[in-house]
């Protein structure tokens, strides 16, 4: 029998105490079994009470639980029964509402609409809020590149909004990757690349355990622009900070400094202490010329150092011969040379032929046996300045504010004296893993360049000065070669 109880009136008129013991509960079937409303709220260590019950503080999920039409009449059914002159008795509400794992606030609202209205029931429809609309993503491998180039250009071409394609972001179904142009290869390229990489193998091993040279012998160098300041920079700024005012007269004509770099391996010893850095020396290529006429700065004839903006073959050979190998000859380690030592440079016009007379002349005196070899064409990833050398240092320098040549070169100097051998270690075993790269897709720059986690070997003091090569590969190269 249900309850015969007009909810329009409100409860302190109507006697529930003389109809509700011998009635039969309208309960459905979802109440909660066996929910002792004698209990005192003390046994439950997860709430603190406070004099006014409707002051409670409460801890449950995070996540929001809704509670359907049946249930709301449950817990209503429930309150009725355990109401006394219309008043919930003490500790009821708590418990309903950590059965149900909502907050008190909510039970009262059943309470209260009930009180009102009449209506046990929420006002949610079975399907409500706004449609989810699907996004089919895989009609982004039809679409062209260069409509992927932004989210919004990537959301009007797959007819959504940006928010969808950014959502997608931060669950990993799509990624962002930074595309970067290579030199082309021809296949005269790839085999002398192929060539290279075999090169760099000790003979001694190459049939049955290939393994790369350790390297400590080669002399890296090559040239590179540092600029005086950039077109764009980022700042972090207060949010009343003032904004940077930057000006130049031509931003295409940047003051920069042409330098030339130097490096071989660093060596360590077998407790991993450094013996020898391998930093050869950076030169920048200017000359220092007489002021033609008087200023505010200074007068006529003061020495000012003007950059070298056209590097022809005289330059690179005076800067060679003069500058490179004194150094080399000046901080190579005594008790190595006198081994080979090979200077690596690139294919660049205005570099010295290998076979000059002027060079090997000079490379011969006192002892030494210094000579050049180049790398293979279009291949900057065989040269560790470019592999991440310049990058590094560029990165340093440009930490710093300069106004002048002068202070740009000091700052350029500064920031290769800092730079870490350990990193610079770390480059020629990158050079080593882009080598057998390039050996898996057979003289290709199509490749990733593999991480083999250097810093945890280093860590755990088991770096390798070398790498090894699968016997298969080399195989596989030196056939492909013979084809």
């Amino acid at each position: 029998m249900p309850l015969n109880i007009d909810l329009n009136i409100p409860l302190d008129d109507v006697n529930t105490s003389n109809n509700l013991p011998n009635m039969p509960l309208n309960i459905d079937l979802n109440a909660p079994p066996n929910i002792d409303l004698s209990s005192s709220i003390e046994e439950e260590d997860h709430i603190v009470e406070r004099n006014d019950t409707h002051n409670v503080v409460q801890t449950f999920p995070k996540k929001r639980c809704f509670l359907d039409n049946s249930q709301w009449d449950t817990i209503f059914q429930v309150l009725i029964n355990s109401s006394v002159d219309g008043k919930i008795k003490r500790g009821v509400v708590k418990q309903l509402a950590f059965f149900y794992q909502v907050s008190i606030d909510v039970i009262y609202r059943i309470w209260k609409r009930a009180k009102e209205s009449g209506v046990v029931s929420h006002k949610k429809t079975k399907n409500y809020g706004q449609k989810r609309v699907e996004l089919d993503i895989e009609k982004m491998r039809n679409l062209p590149l260069v409509k992927r180039s932004t989210i919004r250009s990537l959301a009007f071409a797959l007819e959504t909004s940006p928010r969808k394609i950014g959502e997608c972001l931060k669950k990993g179904i799509l990624r962002r990757h930074s595309s970067a142009l290579k030199p082309h290869m021809t296949e005269d390229n790839m085999k002398s690349r192929l060539k290279f990489c075999l090169s760099m193998l000790e003979e001694s091993n190459i049939s049955y355990d290939p393994k790369f040279q350790s390297m400590y012998n080669i002399v890296h160098i090559d040239e590179k622009w540092f600029y005086m300041t950039q077109k764009n920079k980022n700042y972090y700024l207060l949010s009343n900070e003032d904004e940077p005012y930057r000006s130049c007269k031509n931003k295409n004509f940047i003051m920069k400094v042409m330098f030339l770099v130097a490096v071989a391996r660093p060596r360590f010893d077998n407790e991993g202490n450094e013996t020898w850095s391998g930093k050869i020396g950076v030169f920048p290529l200017v000359d220092k010329v007489p002021a033609k006429r008087s200023s505010v700065n200074r007068p006529s004839g003061t020495l000012e150092t003007k950059p070298i903006t056209s590097i022809t073959k005289e330059v690179s050979r005076m800067f060679l011969i003069n500058k490179v190998l004194p150094a080399i000859k000046e901080k190579w380690p005594r008790e190595y040379a006198s081994e080979p030592i090979y200077i690596q440079q690139d294919n660049a016009p205005c570099h010295v032929s290998i076979n000059n007379e002027e060079f090997l002349l000079a490379a011969s005196e006192g002892g030494f046996d210094i000579r050049l070899i180049c790398q293979p064409p279009n291949s900057p990833d065989l040269n560790i300045l470019d592999l991440g050398f310049f990058s590094a240092i560029q990165a340093l320098q440009q930490k710093n504010a300069t106004k002048t040549v002068d202070e740009l070169i000091q700052v350029v100097q500064n920031s290769y004296d800092a730079f870490s051998s350990v990193d610079s270690n770390k480059i020629f075993l990158t050079l080593q893993s882009c080598m057998i790269e390039i050996m898996k897709v057979r003289g290709s720059n199509n490749y990733k360049i593999p991480h083999i986690k250097k810093d945890v070997m280093l860590r755990q003091a088991i770096l390798p000065a070398q790498l090894n090569c699968e016997k298969k590969l080399v195989e596989e190269v030196i056939e492909c070669l013979q084809n």
